[in-house]
């Protein structure tokens, strides 16, 4: 009989609005005013994002998350289903707004400023009890920006398990800096831990990556550690050993405003069509790849056809016989 589980996915993560300020002519100072050439508002949230993007590569994707009874709130949901993600579980308060980024972006770099909002007062008592029924993977995003799921994590990761379920988390920046996120436990109950370089050194203490792969050997079992460099592409750690691989690189970048949830989508899509490690993250490259040719991080992704037409006519991509269905 048919896994009635196969291939869907259940997101808990937090939810915004992105407000993206273009082309800074210079970056902004306390007491001076400065002038963005160009501005968006599009769907925000490495969570949101990530399923936004996956949804539409074909996974069958369900969200659980809380808004507020607000504007910004209606224009998330609105986007959500547009992309196809079910929004069945996500909760609305009556008492937080929705939460909401501001990006600036000046020259190849960015700087961020959030305001939580209702993503804060999310927990594992918001979830239905449900919501682990019908899903065969579980992805949580930005631990840190969501005091309530950081504190049930190996409640809700456990829940998880015990329905069968495979788990990614991505923890993304800490905004305290403080890194109080117990790894070698994380990384010894979930099947992919997906951290970028600079988080991950920031956890470990480590001088490199491979120098903190290193350490947390002893602690790697069923997971999977990949970590995203950007240009310099994907270090991965699994029972089998430490590996490198590279890059796709866009030479004409729009913005990389959700590059690294682009990766997670294409690394998580192949995953649940049952390819090899290697594979997963070689398209988890090139969804990232594709997600920079267009401004915010679900503009550039609209279906699988569309990434290898993009990959191939703009990025110059070859050999993407093999990730058709």
């Amino acid at each position: 009989m048919p896994n009635k589980k196969q291939g869907t996915l259940l997101v808990i993560g937090e939810l915004n609005m992105d407000m993206i300020l273009d082309n800074i002519e210079s970056f902004p100072e306390l007491g001076k005013e400065k002038i963005a050439s160009d501005f968006s508002l599009t769907l925000g949230s490495s969570s949101a994002i990530f399923a936004g993007n996956i949804a539409r590569l074909g996974v069958k994707t369900t969200f659980c998350g809380m808004i507020g009874d607000d504007g910004f709130g209606t224009k998330t949901i609105n986007q959500l289903q547009e992309y196809g993600v079910d929004t069945s579980l996500v909760k609305k308060s009556d008492t937080h707004k929705t939460g909401l980024t501001v990006i600036m972006r000046y020259s190849d770099d960015r700087a961020m400023l959030t305001y939580p909002g209702a993503m804060e007062h999310f927990s594992f008592r918001n979830i239905p009890a449900n919501a682990f029924e019908n899903a065969r993977h579980l992805h949580i995003s930005s631990i840190f920006l969501q005091p309530g799921i950081k504190k049930d994590l190996f409640k809700i990761i456990e829940t998880a398990k015990s329905r069968g379920m495979t788990v990614s988390v991505d923890p993304q920046w800490d905004p305290d800096e403080r890194w109080d996120l117990n790894i070698k436990k994380l990384i010894e109950n979930i099947d992919f831990f997906l951290p970028n370089e600079a988080e991950f050194l920031s956890f470990t203490s480590a001088s490199t990556v491979e120098q903190g792969l290193e350490e947390l050997k002893p602690y790697v079992d069923d997971c999977t550690i990949v970590v995203k460099r950007g240009g310099d592409g994907a270090t991965f750690l699994n029972k089998q050993g430490i590996c490198t691989v590279p890059a796709f690189i866009n030479e004409d970048i729009r913005d990389a405003v959700g590059a690294g949830d682009s990766f997670n989508a294409g690394l998580i899509f192949r995953f649940l069509q049952g390819d090899p490690i290697e594979k997963c993250i070689r398209f988890g490259n090139i969804t990232g790849a594709v997600s920079t040719t267009e401004t915010g991080g679900t503009g550039a992704i609209s279906s699988l056809d569309d990434v290898l037409n993009i990959a191939k006519n703009k990025l110059s991509i070859t050999n993407l016989d093999d990730f058709t269905r």
